[in-house]
């Protein structure tokens, strides 16, 4: 059978439209469909699953390469086979998952013939084929819900889009179903410490690849005007041609530069003014960002923990002020462009007696953010331990591009750091532990 679609698949390549035509018209429905739907005739070699014994597949390319199309069929090999234990599949959000990997152009139900095409149940977010094999979505938002599952296959799309590390070490701990557990991971890359880390790890098979190599399915001058419009550009290099970078060209800050940064902070009661910043976020998925920044005797900054997180306003603010306890905070600084005072009056109810300082956001995040990157370039902040999502929106952070997802962590460090000027001349008390 290889080797007839290998002979079948070279001759429809190498033929002529007109004698494709004239071959194609002369074959049953039947034959037709089983050309259609047979997808080792119609899959790029990079598109198949790699040989020999593996448990992570990672794809990392461009836009369009066909990653979607390559997690579907392979999902669709696995329920075919019937054997299959139970399969998890994690996008982004269950809108993406429901979108994309099911219904979407290259999803799971548009490309599995009539006779084999699962039953699908959005309420109980599950795909049902007719020999048994149950596949269960899952949304990266909320990691919890790979807490419990097992599973013994997973298809994991667009991870570097996924907000919480910890949807992949939750998943991951889930694969210890049946005889192979293995994980299909595909993904558009960005320049994350964890995806670099995941690429470079022994055992991960990786394929690569960029747009250009899909073309002849893409829209008609779709890479041509990519290629003019982006031209030379990280951009360009990131979501066209597939590159996983470590670091972005102008970004303010690179990983050389934080890793040089890094040391043993003093102990709190040698710093002299610890500040908590904090980026609201009221409403939406963002997250609230709360970053602790303290100064010694010799004015160094250190930034000493980031508590982040994404929760409802009162979940925060109770992370807000236990935060304050733990470090024996001098003072708070709220940016209060959402929200207003009704974000301190939130904090004021939970009783807590020193300072809140109000600040406005009247630029970017951006620019906000270069004259704090200039102290760093100058030794005059240091990171007390490794702050890796931190770390990763810092290294993101490129003037004149929105980052998306929003950088909320950064901009409380840079609020944590002006805050510490703020709260330098305050008469403070510290909160009652």
């Amino acid at each position: 059978m290889t080797r007839y679609r290998q002979r079948l698949t070279d001759l429809l390549l190498r033929a002529s439209p007109d004698w494709r035509r004239r071959f194609l018209s002369q074959l049953s429905g039947d034959e037709l469909d089983f050309i259609l739907y047979d997808w080792q005739i119609w899959a790029r070699d990079k598109q198949l699953p790699p040989a020999g014994d593996w448990m992570i597949w990672l794809i990392i390319a461009g836009r369009g390469f066909g990653k979607t199309r390559a997690g579907a069929e392979w999902i669709r090999t696995l329920a075919a086979d019937g054997r299959c234990g139970a399969i998890a599949l994690v996008g982004h959000t269950l809108d993406d998952v429901r979108h994309v990997m099911i219904e979407g152009a290259s999803g799971i139900l548009t490309i599995s013939p009539t006779e084999e095409r699962p039953r699908w149940y959005p309420s109980k977010r599950l795909l049902l084929w007719g020999n048994g094999v149950k596949a269960r979505c899952y949304s990266a938002e909320d990691p919890d819900q790979l807490r419990g599952p097992e599973h013994e296959k997973a298809w994991c799309d667009e991870i570097a889009k996924w907000r919480y590390r910890q949807a992949w070490d939750n998943l991951l701990l889930g694969l210890r179903a049946g005889q192979k557990p293995q994980v299909l991971a595909t993904t558009t890359p960005r320049p994350l410490r964890w995806l670099n880390d995941l690429a470079a790890s022994p055992g991960v098979r990786l394929t690569q690849g960029h747009s250009f190599e899909n073309a002849a399915n893409l829209a008609d001058g779709f890479i041509r005007q990519m290629s003019a419009r982006y031209k030379n550009s990280p951009l360009m290099a990131q979501e066209i041609e597939g590159r996983l970078l470590t670091e972005l060209p102008n970004a303010l800050w690179n990983r050389q530069l934080l890793t040089q940064c890094r040391g043993t902070p003093p102990a709190r009661a040698a710093l002299t003014l610890v500040v908590v910043g904090v980026d609201p976020a009221v409403g939406g998925d963002d997250e609230t960002g709360i970053i602790v920044a303290g100064k010694d005797a010799e004015e160094v900054v250190w930034i000493l923990d980031d508590c982040s997180l994404r929760a409802q306003p009162k979940k925060w603010v109770e992370q807000i002020v236990a935060t304050c306890k733990r470090w024996k905070a001098n003072g708070v600084v709220v940016e209060i462009n959402q929200g207003g005072d009704v974000i301190i009056d939130m904090l004021k109810s939970q009783n807590i007696s020193l300072p809140i300082r109000k600040v406005r956001a009247r630029h970017g995040k951006a620019f906000r953010a270069e004259p704090v990157a200039a102290l760093y370039a100058a030794g005059r902040i240091r990171h007390g331990r490794v702050l890796a999502e931190l770390e990763d929106q810092l290294c993101a952070c490129v003037p004149g591009q929105r980052q998306t997802p929003s950088p909320d962590r950064m901009d409380a460090m840079v609020w944590a750091v002006k805050g510490l000027e703020l709260t330098r001349q305050a008469r403070t008390t510290t909160l009652p532990i």
